[in-house]
C-alpha cells in the first residue's frame, strides 16, 4: 500500500505512514493494515518491538481521513462510518494491550486518529515540532480513539480543558498530559531508529531523553482546575463566564468554535473514563457516541463546515449557554446488540 510501509528491519516491526501529502491522516486501508502487522508481530520472536514513524515534517498523522465518512453519511449510509469506527478503535485497543514494546515518533501535527496510533504505545516521543490534540468537538464527535481514557488520566482538569477546547498541546504538555512520554530533538531520531532497528533496546530511548520545556497549557493548570471543575457542560460554562480575566476569553471563544452536545457528551466520558484501568471500557464508552453521531448527532454538519464547505461557520443545534442535557444523555446509552465487541471481521 502507498499510504503506509510495513515490513520487518533487524529485531523490529516497521511501521511508516507514507502520505505526508495528506498530513499522513489514517485512511480505513491504514488501519486495517496496521492492526495486521500488530496481530502477526504480537507472536513473531523475530519481533522484538516495534517503531512507528512518518514521512514528513508537517505531521505524524494529523487525523482520520474523513471524506468518505461525510459522504457515505450524507447519502444516508450510516453503516460504514459505524464500521470504520469499530475496527479503528480494535486496532487502538491491540496497540495499548501490545505485548511488546512500541515505540512512535511523533513530529508536527498528532491529532484525532493519529493520537490512536502514536499515544497508545510504551515508549511515545515527541520533539520541538510536536503538536498534538483532540479536536474532535469541532466537527461534532467525542474524543474518541481512545483520547478520552488519556484525558481522563491527566493531571487535576487538564482533560477536560483539552477535549473541551480542542487546544493543542507542545510536546512539555503532551508529556504532563500523558500523551507522550519522552521529549528528544528530532535531529536525533533516524539514528535511534536505527540503532533500535538493531538491537531492539528499547532503554536507548530513555537516554537520548531530555527535559521537555514547560507547554503553555500547563502554565495555566491552576487557572483550569478552577472552572473545569463543574459537574456539567454548564457549569464549566458559567464558571468561565463569571470571571473576565485573558483565560476565561481565550477559552471561550475556543469553545464557542465546538458542537455543544459534543462538548457535553465528551465532558462525561472524560468522567467516566478515571473510573477505567484500561483502554477498552473508554472505546465502548466511545461508540455509543460515534455510532449515533452522523444519524442523530452533528456529524454531518461539523464536516460541512470544516472539511467540505470550508466555511468554518456550522451550525449547531444548540448554543453554549444551554447544552442539550437530555440528548447528551441519550447519545451515550448502551447500544444493545450494536455494542462494540472488538471482534475482528472479514472484510474481504
Amino acid at each position: 500500500m502507498s499510504d503506509i510501509n510495513i515490513r520487518k528491519i533487524g529485531r523490529t516491526g516497521r511501521i511508516t505512514l507514507t502520505r505526508p501529502q495528506a498530513l499522513n491522516a489514517l485512511s480505513y486501508p491504514m488501519c486495517l493494515a496496521i492492526e495486521d502487522a500488530l496481530d502477526a508481530w504480537a507472536t513473531d520472536d523475530d519481533v522484538a518491538m516495534v517503531i512507528i514513524d512518518a514521512e514528513g515534517d508537517r505531521a505524524f498523522c494529523a487525523g482520520g481521513d474523513i471524506q468518505e465518512m461525510y459522504d457515505t453519511a450524507s447519502a444516508g449510509d450510516f453503516a460504514y462510518g459505524r464500521r470504520f469506527w469499530a475496527d479503528e478503535y480494535r486496532m487502538n485497543a491491540k496497540m495499548f494491550d501490545f505485548p511488546k514494546p512500541v515505540a512512535t515518533f511523533m513530529q508536527g501535527f498528532t491529532m484525532g486518529g493519529g493520537v490512536g496510533v502514536g499515544c497508545h504505545g510504551s515508549h511515545r516521543v515527541v520533539g520541538e515540532s510536536s503538536q498534538v490534540a483532540m479536536p474532535e468537538v469541532g466537527i461534532g464527535l467525542v474524543p474518541d480513539v481512545g483520547g478520552s481514557y488519556i484525558l481522563a488520566k491527566a493531571p487535576g482538569h487538564m482533560g477536560e480543558y483539552l477535549g473541551l477546547t480542542a487546544a493543542r498541546m507542545s510536546a512539555g504538555d503532551a508529556i504532563t498530559a500523558g500523551f507522550a512520554d519522552y521529549f528528544i530533538r528530532e535531529e536525533y531520531w533516524p539514528q535511534l531508529i536505527k540503532q533500535l532497528e538493531a538491537s531492539a533496546d528499547y532503554t536507548l530511548i530513555d537516554s537520548a531523553a531530555e527535559r521537555a520545556p514547560e507547554g503553555p497549557v500547563t502554565a495555566q493548570l491552576d487557572e483550569i482546575n478552577r472552572h473545569f471543575a463543574g459537574a456539567s457542560l454548564l457549569d464549566v460554562v458559567n464558571s468561565l463566564t463569571s470571571e473576565e480575566s485573558d483565560f476565561t476569553a481565550k477559552t471561550l471563544k475556543l469553545m464557542r468554535r465546538n458542537s455543544p452536545l459534543a462538548m457535553g457528551a465528551g465532558l462525561e466520558l472524560i468522567r467516566r473514563g478515571r473510573a477505567f484501568d484500561s483502554l477498552r471500557p473508554a472505546l465502548e464508552q466511545e461508540y455509543r457516541f460515534t455510532y449515533r453521531s452522523a444519524e442523530h448527532g452533528e456529524f454531518i454538519e461539523g464536516i460541512r463546515a470544516a472539511i467540505i464547505d470550508k466555511d468554518r461557520n456550522p451550525k449547531w443545534q444548540n448554543d453554549l449557554s444551554a447544552p442539550p442535557a437530555d440528548k447528551i444523555v441519550q447519545m451515550l446509552m448502551p447500544l444493545g446488540q450494536n455494542k462494540l465487541t472488538f471482534e475482528k471481521e472479514d472484510h474481504t
